[in-house]
């Protein structure tokens, strides 16, 4: 998968969702890093596997990136979703600090 317009821990991320390797994934986040998926928050890499494992890389999920957009610190993953959980279309909004992802903010 090919996505050079990315921060390279967003592309991280996205990679380790596609590959199913929670724990790639979960490395790509700050110590205090946040999932927010609707306005529900999941803070900590705890919380994080938590709501992976229930609803996101635990339930096969793809990534089929369709779009960026780049606002400020924020860079928006337009996606297509599959797996066997939510499919369809959805945005993920991150905040990168550094080399990690400090926020992965899901959207319609």
């Amino acid at each position: 998968m090919t996505t050079p317009e990315l921060p390279e821990p967003v592309r991280r991320a996205v990679v380790a969702a596609n590959s199913h390797d929670t724990e790639a994934f979960l490395d790509q986040f700050t110590e205090q890093g946040i999932v927010d998926d609707w306005g529900r928050r999941f803070e900590g890499r705890a919380a994080i596997e938590g709501w992976s494992d229930r609803e996101f890389i635990g339930v096969q999920v793809s990534l089929k990136v369709t779009g960026v957009t780049r606002h400020g610190d924020e860079v928006t993953v337009a996606a297509q979703v599959g797996g066997n959980g939510f499919n369809g279309p959805s945005d993920f909004a991150f905040t990168v600090e550094g080399d990690k992802v400090a926020l992965m903010r899901i959207t319609g």
